[in-house]
């Protein structure tokens, strides 16, 4: 452990956000589990995908996002109501551009624009805690967000699986969501200061652009195919999340 403390650290953000990529990954992975594609199955991996992204854009973005503000004096009505507005404006915009474009691949596209976009911040908050100096806080606050990824991982590869993706083109994109946390750990260290009063306006930015997906998106077409099955599963994705994120902190 020595070695990784005498690390500048820039570069322990990037290790430690290479580990929260690592378990997006492995998150990902069930999907080669999947036999055979059903539109139940679908429905429940939709709901299932709902559920976390709700459960994620309150405890994990617009929750610290209320801490970061307050803690820096900042007005939290302002950072807060500002990014999210605009993080929901932004990928409707994402969404009128792309009407050409055939409804699954439109759903898809942006199903993986938010939750990338909800990586940015997580991948800073781990980088932006290293540049402070205190490597022991640093170090559990990406062992919290790498567990967080795990049902994050599922929730992108499974629909995409059932919306048509092979199993590796499924896993692939859904650790790649993850990819940008290593360099926006690695930027977070690196420009600390400038990044710490930004971060409660990202953090609400990628919260209102997952509430805009679920609600356009997700929920719309798993209950097109069987409203209990999807609403069972939304709960049980929200729940999973839920108690991760309150017993990770």
């Amino acid at each position: 452990m020595n070695w990784f403390l005498r690390l500048s650290s820039p570069v322990q953000g990037l290790i430690a956000t290479l580990f929260t990529w690592a378990l997006t990954a492995f998150g990902a992975s069930p999907v080669f589990l999947v036999k055979k594609s059903t539109d139940r199955l679908l429905c429940a991996m939709g709901g299932l995908a709902s559920g976390v992204m709700l459960a994620a854009s309150y405890f994990s973005l617009l929750a610290p996002a209320l801490v970061s503000a307050d803690a820096q004096g900042l007005p939290a009505w302002l950072m807060l109501g500002a990014g999210f507005f605009l993080g929901g404006i932004g990928i409707y915009l994402v969404d009128a551009l792309m009407q050409r474009r055939a409804e699954t691949q439109k759903s898809n596209f942006l199903l993986i624009l938010s939750m990338t976009l909800h990586n940015i911040p997580e991948g800073m908050a781990v980088g932006v805690a290293f540049g402070a100096g205190d490597p022991t806080s640093a170090c559990l606050l990406a062992l919290g967000i790498g567990l967080q990824n795990l049902p994050e991982g599922s929730a992108i590869s499974l629909p995409l699986c059932s919306g048509g993706y092979s199993r590796g083109k499924a896993f692939f994109v859904g650790q790649l969501t993850g990819a940008v946390e290593p360099v926006f750990g690695f930027l977070g260290a690196l420009l600390v200061a400038q990044c710490m009063p930004l971060m409660p306006f990202f953090l609400s930015f990628a919260s209102g652009a997952m509430i805009y997906v679920v609600i356009s998106e997700l929920i719309p077409e798993s209950h097109g195919i069987s409203r209990t099955v999807s609403s069972f599963f939304t709960i049980l994705g929200f729940l999973i999340m839920m108690l991760l994120d309150v017993a990770l902190g």
